[in-house]
């Protein structure tokens, strides 16, 4: 009888998990591996599209994004050798980014970037456009973009390349030489943020928790009240004047 029994709940376990509609959280290093390394640069492979990649990027043309607070993409970006581009010099905050035409609440992110010497830019995701914010990292969060090797001034674990600005110092320092190209993979699932460089993880948090609110409520977003404020937004190429390049972005709504 007690066997009976306990194959009747092992059945009753099996059968809530591989119920229709039941969605099990992916995993950030299962869904970079996906995507095909091989695959021609700003294309999509027959197996991504089936799994649900989509291009942003067609390396012609602005379709899918536009300027911050913008209708259209500002004139400081330009489309060089299939990869956006950034213009604008000085090394100056800027507010002219490109951000996605669309929002995104749960998805997973891939691109390449390049940086100039002494480059600084980020991938700045869940960005709300309103008048009323000058740069999209007032209310988004960001994976650092820089060349922090040749950057002249010291800086903090939080600024190097592969955090989460401000927030959480990379683990791991994976980052290829200026020149280079590297791979970002970004994936934000619930309150689930992981950040990948070149293949290692960097970044893991949990929104909200106890630790993040301690980093949020701490520090720079201080002056920030909508820092972190919305779980929905668009994605944000930061303009920080300096040259970046930017290509092969692809994401997947989870």
């Amino acid at each position: 009888m007690k066997k009976a029994v306990i194959n009747y709940m092992l059945l009753c376990l099996l059968l809530s998990c591989c119920t229709p509609g039941t969605v099990q959280d992916p995993d950030a290093l299962s869904l970079l591996a996906e995507l095909d390394k091989e695959a021609p640069v700003n294309q999509l492979t027959g197996k991504e599209k089936k799994l649900g990649w989509k291009l942003l990027s067609d390396g012609k043309s602005y379709n899918n994004w536009h300027g911050y607070n913008m209708d259209e993409a500002p004139d400081c970006w330009a489309i060089e050798d299939g990869a956006f581009k950034v213009l604008t010099e000085g090394g100056e905050e800027s507010n002219l980014g490109l951000v996605t035409d669309s929002v995104y609440k749960n998805f997973a992110l891939a691109l390449e970037f390049k940086l100039d010497t002494a480059a600084n830019s980020g991938i700045i995701y869940q960005v709300a456009e309103d008048p009323k914010y000058t740069y999209a990292y007032e209310t988004g969060p960001e994976f650092q973009v820089i060349d922090h090797e040749n950057w002249p001034d010291t800086l903090e674990d939080w600024q190097i390349c592969g955090a989460n600005y401000a927030m959480y110092p990379p683990r791991v320092r994976p980052f290829k030489p200026v020149g280079e190209w590297n791979q970002l993979f970004l994936m934000v699932n619930g309150n689930k943020v992981t950040q990948i460089l070149n293949g290692e993880v960097v970044v893991e948090y949990e929104k909200y928790s106890e630790e993040w609110m301690k980093l949020r409520n701490s520090g720079k977003w201080t002056d920030y009240p909508d820092y972190g404020k919305f779980d929905e937004g668009h994605i944000a190429l930061q303009n920080h004047s300096t040259t970046v390049w930017y290509r092969n972005i692809k994401l997947k709504e989870l």
